[in-house]
């Protein structure tokens, strides 16, 4: 299958699938040739226009990455992840889920993340894709062909054929020469994309979402000037909240430098809020780590993303689940805070899961998570803390079904002086057949000096009991 486009009077090929592509139709032939070449082609019309607003639909929905997003057509997206990359585990993680749900959404899709631009859309459509390490962008182009710099087709003719195919050839000519024959566009785009010019972005802003923006008359490169405007753009966009009863999840910071390179950074909100001295100390958490460069010429506040915020009674509350958000409100600013400095998947609280197996009965989940109810029962003490997975001892006992009298646990010798137990833990047969005959004996040991371990004995087995420890006691 092959979409057609018109060119004057001409019907050419626009693009081919997988199939076309392999029995060598090309974009740009035309329609008559790769019918007489591939009887039964199947041909439909392009639309561009279509294909220019799905694009754009994508680049939306890509701002759930980034602040810093731009559509590239015909088929492209930029997204600038530097001051995102962490919410999402890295740069890493932050491809894998990209590249997960586009595809799932029914797209064939690469992607690439490098220092630059540039970098990033050759190292995906010539690189194979990837993550491309921190300063490699310059040695990682080397290899590719001259096309990746997104020269002209006519510009790329030419250097082929004075032999010039590669990235690597063309950087080791003398520039004079090749400048004076092709102009200064031909080494702008290689410096741009191995990061030795600046290649800024052109972030959108779907007109649905809240923005506020100042431009300074003359840029500002000190923290304390920033600090300043971002009080006052943060109450303008606090009221304009409040106007519309909605509050912040998240809220993206956009600095524009004067050499045109935007700076981002996203915040995140466990609760929604509109307090303007809240978003300027989450803001304000990330503002020290920006290099202003020779200065900053703009700042923008972005609500990426808002939910209703309906006002609350100041007075006492009687209820429970009142009392809940009450508390949860005044945390709220203090988990907010960790969230920025540690990222916010190290800031979580441990939920009880109905469950006997320990490691099972315990899940995270966000520090401000409602509460269920549930709860572990008071006659099932649990150590404070759990080692996951459980850690092998070398245990002796008097007897078989005796608590241990002594075990050794990485190289260091304990006696027991106290034990309880046991408490008998069966496998959950309904998650799967392997563990029907699983089965446990738990013991709350003590040594000499006081210190309380959990211990456990598998089932017996062919080759002898074994013991494990999984547990410390406060």
């Amino acid at each position: 299958m092959v979409t057609a486009a018109r060119e004057g009077s001409r019907r050419l090929v626009a693009a081919a699938d997988e199939v076309a592509l392999g029995i060598g139709i090309r974009p740009g032939q035309t329609i008559a040739h790769a019918q007489a070449a591939v009887p039964g082609l199947l041909v439909i019309e392009a639309d561009p226009e279509s294909d220019l607003q799905a694009l754009g639909e994508i680049a939306r929905w890509c701002l759930r990455y980034s602040p810093v997003v731009q559509a590239d057509p015909p088929d492209g997206v930029l997204i600038d992840t530097e001051g995102s990359a962490h919410l999402f585990g890295g740069e890493t993680m932050l491809l894998r889920d990209l590249l997960r749900r586009v595809r799932r959404s029914g797209f064939a899709a690469h992607a690439a993340l490098a220092d630059t631009p540039g970098a990033a859309w050759a190292v995906t459509r010539f690189g194979g894709g990837g993550v491309v390490p921190a300063g490699a962008a310059a040695k990682t182009v080397v290899p590719l062909p001259v096309p990746s710099l997104r020269l002209t087709p006519e510009t790329c003719r030419a250097l082929a054929l004075l032999g010039v195919e590669r990235v690597g050839q063309l950087a080791a000519l003398p520039r004079a020469q090749l400048t004076r024959r092709f102009g200064r566009a031909l080494f702008e785009r290689y410096e741009r994309v191995v990061g030795l010019a600046p290649d800024p972005l052109t972030p959108i802003v779907p007109r649905e979402i809240l923005c506020v923006r100042r431009a300074f008359p003359e840029p500002l490169g000190h923290l304390d000037g920033l600090a300043a405007a971002l009080e006052g753009l943060a109450a303008e966009l606090c009221r304009e909240l409040e106007r519309r009863g909605d509050g912040l999840r998240l809220l993206d910071t956009i600095l524009r430098r004067v050499d045109g390179q935007p700076v981002a950074l996203r915040v995140g909100a466990s609760l929604p809020t509109r307090d303007p001295a809240h978003c300027v100390r989450l803001v304000g958490e990330r503002l020290e780590t920006v290099d202003p460069g020779f200065g900053i010429d703009e700042m923008m506040l972005i609500a990426a993303r808002v939910e209703p915020l309906r006002e609350r009674q100041a007075e006492a509350v009687a209820s429970l689940e009142a009392a809940e958000t009450r508390d949860a409100s005044a945390l709220a600013p203090l988990v907010d805070r960790l969230g920025v400095r540690l990222g916010a998947g190290r800031v979580f609280r441990v939920a009880p899961v109905e469950s006997r197996v320990p490691e099972r009965s315990v899940k995270r989940v966000p520090a401000l998570a409602p509460l269920t109810g549930s709860s572990w029962p008071d006659t099932l003490p649990r150590p404070s803390r759990i080692i996951e997975p459980p850690e092998e001892v070398q245990a002796m006992a008097l007897l078989p079904d005796y608590p241990p009298r002594s075990f050794v646990w990485r190289r260091v010798h304990y006696r027991v002086a106290s034990a309880d137990g046991p408490e008998r833990v069966h496998g959950e047969w309904w998650v799967s057949d392997a563990e029907i005959a699983e089965l446990r004996d738990y013991y709350r040991v003590e040594d000499e000096k006081g210190r309380r371990f959990w211990l456990f004995r598998n089932a017996p087995a062919p080759e002898g009991t074994r013991w494990w420890l999984h547990g410390r006691f406060a």
